[in-house]
């Protein structure tokens, strides 16, 4: 039998500060619990043009293909704005993510009971709060075709085309109802149909897909703009949001903001079965790269650590394990352990990053 593979990309500005942690989190669960992995790591977004020429090398790519999972920190900085378009440190992780096929983006909104207090709306409304947004990523706007700066007439016009079709709608609703039938059974989808045809289609055909082959789960229907009031509103009647690639993008921002902070919120990214039936994977924080704080040990790891915590339970069958890395967390901010990013007002000394994945450490091996 030989280990699970990994790809470790840290990336740019606080990347590679929150993925040491993760690293030393790895190397607990090899020694620990006999869950060894075998990782490589590599350069990403302005990491990998420094000394590449380009965000995403080609090799770099060929390796993301053939592990059965990659773990990505954070890609970007302010000494690559003026880079041409198709050099900026983001391109690289959008070609990971169109060539993985990496189709469904999973990004849970939880809040833990230590940080309701923490969140700008009422700890009654986001306290126990459990959401998770499944975000289509490999089309629409994003990708869509016609797309760029135009010269019409006397002046320039900026296009970007919303395109998808029914298959690539069905995949994603899939994957949104599979989840659902392992967590509470509901599913609301968010379009504009509204005034957008690919927003009729969206919902005609996650409709379809439902009736055919997910009777059992609960489906509801809402514009994406009422479900962003909704989720600032009493965001705990979601359980799964299905939604496209723009929409997903901003919902899930503002969900992750009812759970109080950026740097507590991981991400999956999944694609089909490879041979070996794990998905095409490539986790990542939610946070970006932070270059204000970038090298002086402020960042908070947690959401780092928890897309580790997620890749357990997505890509290994490890769910007991990802569980338990989870309560680790939840553990250290019920005793105190902030970041200065969890520092309410009146603060106190917080804890740097090698701190809190000290903590989280300790947190295991108390679980132990």
């Amino acid at each position: 039998m030989t280990n699970p593979t990994l790809l470790i990309l840290p990336g740019d500005g606080i990347g590679p500060e929150v993925m040491a942690e993760v690293r030393r989190i790895i190397d607990w669960f090899g020694a620990k619990r006999g869950l060894a992995f075998d990782v490589t790591e590599d350069l990403v977004g302005g990491a990998a043009y420094d000394v590449h020429g380009v965000p995403l090398s080609d090799e770099t790519m060929a390796k993301a293909q053939e592990v059965d999972a990659v773990l990505l920190g954070a890609v970007g900085g302010p000494q690559y704005d003026t880079l041409d378009f198709s050099l900026k440190p983001e391109r690289g992780l959008l070609r990971l993510r169109k060539e993985m096929d990496l189709f469904a983006n999973l990004r849970p909104a939880q809040c833990f009971d230590a940080l309701a207090d923490f969140s700008s709306l009422k700890p009654e409304v986001v306290a126990g709060l459990d959401i998770m947004i499944v975000r289509e990523l490999t089309s629409g706007v994003y990708f869509g075709e016609p797309r760029g700066i135009f010269e019409e007439g006397n002046e320039r016009v900026g296009i970007n085309t919303q395109r998808y079709t029914e298959s690539e709608i069905d995949r994603v609703a899939r994957a949104a109802f599979e989840l659902a039938k392992k967590r509470a059974g509901k599913v609301c989808s968010m379009e504009k149909a509204n005034v957008m045809e690919s927003g009729i289609l969206w919902r005609e055909v996650v409709q379809k897909v439902h009736d055919e082959s997910y009777p059992e789960v609960e489906l509801s229907h809402m514009y994406a703009d009422a479900g962003g009031m909704q989720l600032c509103r009493w965001p705990k009647q979601f359980d799964v949001i299905v939604t496209d690639n723009l929409f997903g993008d901003l919902l899930s921002d503002v969900a992750a903001m009812l759970t109080g902070s950026l740097g507590m919120l991981p991400s999956a990214s999944l694609g089909a079965p490879m041979a070996n039936g794990r998905p095409k994977a490539l986790y990542e924080p939610v946070h970006g790269s932070a270059p204000d704080i970038a090298g002086q040990g402020k960042a908070n790891p947690c959401a780092c650590i928890l897309s580790f915590a997620m890749a357990l339970r997505y890509s290994f069958d490890q769910g007991d394990e990802a569980t338990r890395l989870e309560k680790a967390v939840e553990t250290v901010l019920a005793d105190g352990v902030r970041t200065a990013d969890l520092m309410q007002a009146e603060g106190g000394a917080p804890a740097s990053t090698r701190q809190m994945g000290d903590a989280v450490l300790a947190a295991l091996d108390a679980s132990l």
